[in-house]
C-alpha cells in the first residue's frame, strides 16, 4: 500500500511498486510440516501519540474470536522468491462460544503497523501521526469457537498489493452473523505479511501483464491451498475445525482480491458463490482473465462504483454475458474504490484529527455516507451469502431498496 509511487486500480492505495496503471492494478507457532498454528497476541498496546481509531461495530448476534494462522505449502515452489516453499498468514474470524478473559485482537500484528507508518499510513498521515499498532478490534483473540453447529465457510481476498488487514470490519460482522472467515495474505505481494517470531517479508518488484498474469495465478494457488488445509483442521482453534461446514463455502474480494473470487471459482468448484468488489477482469485493454472470457455457472455478484458496471467495463460485460449462474451487478452510488475496504472507517475518523485534504478523501472513499455506506455493504454481502450458502431467499436482492438508497441495481 502506502509506497508514494503510484496508484493501482485492482490493488494498492498507493503502493510500494506501481504494477501497471489501469490494468489489474486496480502469533503463531509453527507447524514445520505444511501446517498451521495460533496464539494470543499481547493484551497490552504499545505507548504511543499517534491517532488511533475504531471499526464500526458488528451487528451479528454472535460474539467473535479471532486467530492468526501460518500455512507452508511444501508442494509448492514461492513464484517471488527462489529455493523457498510457499507460506501465508492468514487471518480468520469465528463465532466464539465466550470471549471473556481474551484480549481484543490487534487490528495490524505489530511489523505491519510498523510499515503501514514508515511508509506513510496510505499517504494519509506521516510517521508516528497513526497508532496503527495500537488499534484494537472486536474481536477476542484466541477465544474458544462455539462448535455447536456447523458453520459456512468465507473466504477473503484483498486487493492486490493490499494488506488482509483492511478487509477487518466486513470480516468481522460476517463473523457475528455465522459464518467462518477467512483472510489470505498473499506473501511478497502485500506490502507487509508477519511471520511467527517477529519475520517480516514484504513486496518483491513486479511490474507488467505477465506479472499481473503471475499474481492473478499465484493468488488462486494460494486459495485452493488454503482450502484444503482447511480441511484437515490442523492448527486452528480447538474445535474451530470441527464447526467448519466446507460443503458450503464463499468467497469474496476487493479490487483484485474480487478478480481473485472469480478466478478461483472458475478454477475450484468447491467454492460455490462469490462477490468481486470493484475489481477489474482483465490484465490489459485486450488480455482478459479466463473467468471473464467463459463467465461462471454459479452464483455470483459484482459491486461497483460509478463507472464501473457491466454496462461500461468490458471484462465485466463479458463475464456478465457468459456468466449462467444467478447474477446481480450492485452500485455505491457516490463511492469510490476503497469504499470497499476498512478506509470506509478509518479515513473520516482521520480526518477529524489530521484533516486530510477533500480531494484526497474523495479520492478513496468518494462522497457516500461513511455510516450509510457501511450499512449498505453489510446487508447486501451478508444477503448474498445467507442466499446461496444457507438457501433463506432475501428479499433485498431482488431489486432496489428505500432502506439503502446509496446502491444501485445495474440492469
Amino acid at each position: 500500500m502506502a509506497r508514494g509511487c503510484g496508484r493501482a486500480d485492482i490493488g494498492g492505495m498507493r503502493t510500494r511498486r506501481v504494477v501497471k496503471r489501469g490494468m489489474l492494478i486496480g502469533l503463531c507457532l509453527v507447524v514445520s510440516a505444511g501446517g498451521v498454528a495460533s496464539a494470543a497476541p499481547s493484551a497490552s498496546p504499545p505507548v504511543s501519540t499517534g491517532v488511533r481509531f475504531s471499526l464500526p461495530e458488528a451487528t451479528g448476534r454472535y460474539p467473535v474470536g479471532s486467530a492468526e494462522v501460518h500455512l507452508v505449502d511444501r508442494e509448492r515452489r514461492d513464484p517471488w522468491v527462489a529455493d523457498r516453499a510457499r507460506e501465508l498468514m492468514v487471518g480468520v474470524w469465528y463465532p466464539a462460544r465466550r470471549t471473556r478473559g481474551h484480549p481484543r485482537q490487534p487490528y495490524m500484528p505489530p511489523g505491519v503497523a510498523r510499515d503501514v507508518d514508515e511508509s506513510g499510513s496510505f499517504g494519509l498521515a506521516g510517521p508516528g501521526q497513526v497508532d496503527w499498532a495500537g488499534v484494537r478490534t472486536q474481536a477476542a483473540a484466541g477465544a474458544p469457537p462455539d462448535d455447536r453447529r456447523s458453520r459456512p465457510v468465507v473466504l477473503y481476498s484483498p486487493g492486490l498489493q493490499i494488506s488482509r488487514t483492511l478487509g477487518t470490519a466486513t470480516a468481522i460482522e460476517l463473523a457475528s452473523r455465522g459464518y467462518v472467515v477467512v483472510a489470505v495474505d498473499h506473501t511478497y505481494e502485500a506490502p507487509a505479511v508477519e511471520f511467527p517470531g517477529g519475520r517480516v517479508e514484504t513486496q518483491q518488484p513486479m511490474s507488467g501483464t505477465e506479472d499481473l498474469k503471475k499474481m492473478v495465478e499465484t493468488r488462486v494457488g494460494d486459495t485452493r491451498f488454503v482450502l484444503d488445509q482447511l480441511a484437515t483442521g490442523r492448527g486452528l482453534p480447538e474445535g474451530l475445525g470441527r464447526a467448519l461446514d466446507l460443503e458450503r463455502v464463499g468467497m469474496y474480494g476487493h479490487s483484485g482480491g474480487g478478480a481473485t473470487a472469480a478466478e478461483a471459482m472458475r478454477a475450484d468448484r468447491r467454492i460455490d458463490a462469490g462477490i468481486n468488489m470493484d475489481g477489474t477482469l482483465q490484465y490489459d485493454d485486450t488480455d482478459f482473465l479466463p473467468v471473464a472470457r467463459e463467465g461462471l455457472d454459479r452464483p455470483f455478484m459484482l459491486m461497483g462504483k460509478p463507472g464501473q458496471s457491466h454496462l461500461v467495463k468490458a471484462s465485466w460485460r463479458s463475464f456478465w454475458d457468459r456468466s449462467t449462474g444467478w447474477k446481480r451487478d450492485l452500485s455505491l452510488t457516490q463511492g469510490s474504490h476503497f469504499s470497499y475496504t476498512d478506509a470506509q472507517s478509518f479515513v473520516p475518523a482521520l480526518d477529524e484529527h489530521l484533516d486530510i485534504p477533500g480531494p484526497l478523501r474523495e479520492e478513496y472513499i468518494g462522497t457516500v455516507d461513511p455510516v450509510r455506506s457501511t450499512a449498505a455493504q453489510r446487508a447486501y454481502i451478508a444477503a448474498f451469502f445467507d442466499q446461496h450458502l444457507r438457501q433463506r431467499s432475501q428479499e433485498l436482492l431482488d431489486g432496489p431498496s428505500a432502506a439503502h438508497p446509496e446502491v444501485r441495481f445495474v440492469d
